[in-house]
């Protein structure tokens, strides 16, 4: 039986990061103004009315200046009484003059304080939140929390048990389009609900010793396909981002874009075990009085209000199931596993293109497949590593949180480039007289299907035309869970002449980073491992080594902790290849010569370097 979830969160923040400068605007700041408090009031009780005329359940994410407010505080007593919505603590909003006046500064994001500043503040809004409800909160949550923040936090209060934990993407692409103000970079994490491990919140927890003790959920439900292409905060689940995307008919104020993005969320029960999951999570600042994104006040209740019908209609015909955030943590944890993996098969339901990605994420790796290049893996972040990476003032990474790449297609140009150098991409070349084809350029499809706990994406075959030669071949991708490891396996189906033999090239160009900017290469170690060893210590200089049916071709990068290797079924020449300043990669590969019904597989492999 199939299972689609949605948490509904909203937080009475009293200060809306959007509202204020909107509200005051011309005026000198004043975040005690009695109109803006009682503008973020009304918006708020109109968000939980929508939700319960609708019979959806809300998390009520108090913020540490609703605490603060008699009024907020009563209307969410109220609301869990009548409603059963759960009482929960939000570390967004904590912006007030209480807040100001002891911490003396304009600081909002929890993650980026210094670690001793996260404590204090932890334990001021817990302690808060304690003596206005008697308890402590089984959920909280912020855009982002780290590792050393979530594990302090289920230190003190064992309580929580659920944390609104990332933005899926919400990095330089989001950065950018907010005119390059927008300090909120952590690309890189899962897009559903995880178990964040112990040494870094993007990556899963692999057992129960990494366990962080949470179930993490994503900030907001985002398109997986128009976000990574573009600014996500303009493609979610949330009402008001499909309108800041402006994807809307302006004469009848219609988003049947924002429906087909729910029911694409609905459809990914297909690829895990009948389980979907969906989250809507709003503050006050999106439904402005004076209007927000080009918007009017009228548009951006109609649309939040059309949001909650369509899911409460869901409810409704048995096809939705709402829960609080702490109902939904003691449910994931009795459906998923460890090593289970999510998976995401998604198509493009904005552009009118065919284009269709595969996700998948373990607690070894997070991967993306492009089927409009033939398959090619264009986005890996090494999670075997569990690299530890300390967030906030006083580390290495005041603003940045990402989990770093080996490929990323959109910083480091994937396939298509301008000039001389290679981009980051995992596909493969076909050779023949001369000639020479990338799959990259063989637009597919892909379909899914599961055997154990093997994971596979057939691809539909693709024809190459050499100048003397036509080849039929076909691509199956194997995502073994628990193992670290993604099985690629070419099948040359058919040649235009039987006896002809052309050569494949297994390729992996990679890099590792969390911006469009180089890091330092050098210290990388290349080996070809076989018969003999041949290695390659990063220096800019182009140079290359190969092995005759090499067992693997791999390369450390110790900055991030990381081996990544290719291996082979056998017969293949192995090589290793360094970039150089321009083009700062390393590529590792195989080839082989194959003629027709040949199958060659190649395994791409993540651990933790020593």
């Amino acid at each position: 039986m199939s299972e689609f979830i949605l948490n509904v969160i909203h937080r009475p923040e009293m200060v809306p990061e959007y509202s204020a400068t909107v509200t005051g605007h011309g005026k000198e700041e004043d975040i005690g103004d009695k109109k803006l408090l009682t503008e973020s009031l009304d918006i708020f009780r109109t968000q939980q009315r929508l939700a319960h005329e609708n019979g959806l359940k809300v998390t009520i994410h108090m913020t540490y200046a609703s605490l603060f407010n008699a009024e907020a505080v009563q209307i969410a007593k109220d609301d869990h009484e009548t409603y059963g919505d759960e009482i929960a603590l939000s570390l967004l909003g904590l912006p007030c003059e209480q807040f100001r006046e002891k911490y003396q500064t304009k600081d909002f994001c929890i993650w980026m304080f210094s670690m001793e500043d996260k404590k204090r503040i932890v334990d001021d809004v817990f302690g808060k939140f304690h003596e206005i409800f008697g308890f402590y909160p089984e959920s909280t949550g912020s855009y982002y929390m780290d590792a050393d923040l979530t594990n302090y936090i289920k230190e003190m209060y064992p309580s929580v048990k659920c944390a609104v934990a990332t933005c899926w993407e919400e990095g330089p692409k989001a950065y950018h389009t907010c005119n390059n103000s927008w300090y909120t970079l952590f690309d890189g994490g899962p897009w559903a609900p995880w178990i964040p491990s112990k040494q870094n919140t993007h990556a899963p927890a692999a057992n129960e010793e990494e366990d962080s003790g949470i179930v993490a959920i994503p900030h907001l439900s985002r398109d997986l396909l128009a976000c990574y292409d573009g600014n996500g905060s303009n493609f979610g689940t949330h009402p008001q981002n499909v309108l800041r995307g402006m994807i809307y008919d302006s004469k009848t104020w219609e988003y049947p874009y924002l429906y087909n993005l729910i029911d694409q969320y609905r459809a990914q029960e297909k690829y895990n075990n009948g389980y979907a999951y969906n989250m809507m999570f709003v503050g006050p600042g999106w439904m402005n009085k004076m209007g927000r994104w080009e918007a009017p006040y009228e548009l951006l209740l109609k649309s939040y209000s059309d949001g909650c019908k369509y899911y409460g209609d869901l409810k409704k015909e048995g096809k939705l199931i709402d829960m609080t955030m702490s109902e939904f943590a003691d449910y994931y944890r009795r459906k998923k596993t460890y090593t289970e993996p999510e998976c995401a098969l998604w198509r493009d339901i904005l552009y009118g293109s065919d284009k269709q990605v595969f996700w998948y994420a373990d607690p070894y790796m997070r991967a993306g497949i492009n089927m409009d290049q033939g398959g090619a893996l264009f986005d890996l972040r090494p999670y075997a590593a569990k690299l530890r990476w300390e967030v906030g003032i006083g580390t290495k990474h005041v603003q940045d949180a990402s989990y770093p790449f080996l490929i990323q297609e959109k910083y480091r140009a994937g396939y298509f480039t301008h000039y001389a150098g290679e981009g980051t991409i995992r596909s493969a070349k076909l050779s023949h007289n001369g000639e020479e084809v990338d799959l990259c350029l063989c637009r597919t499809k892909a379909h899914f299907s599961q055997e154990g706990n093997t994971r596979i994406l057939t691809l539909d075959p693709v024809t190459i035309e050499f100048a003397d030669l036509t080849v039929q071949l076909q691509t199956k991708e194997y995502f073994e869970e628990g193992t670290g490891s993604v099985k690629i396996e070419r099948t040359i189906l058919e040649m235009s002449d039987p006896s002809a033999e052309v050569e494949l090239n297994e390729y992996m160009v990679a890099c590792y980073g969390t911006t469009e900017y180089p890091e330092d290469m050098s210290g990388i170690v290349l080996r070809c491992e076989g018969s003999e060893e041949k290695q390659i210590t990063y220096a800019y200089k182009c140079r290359e080594e190969s092995l005759e049916n090499a067992e693997a071709v791999l390369a450390v990068i110790p900055a991030i902790e990381t081996k990544v290797s290719m291996t082979q079924t056998g017969g293949g020449e192995g090589y290793i290849r360094e970039g150089y300043a321009f083009s700062p990669m390393f590529t590792l590969g195989y080839k082989k010569k194959v003629s027709e019904k040949e199958v060659y597989a190649t395994w791409l492999n993540l651990e933790k370097a020593d």
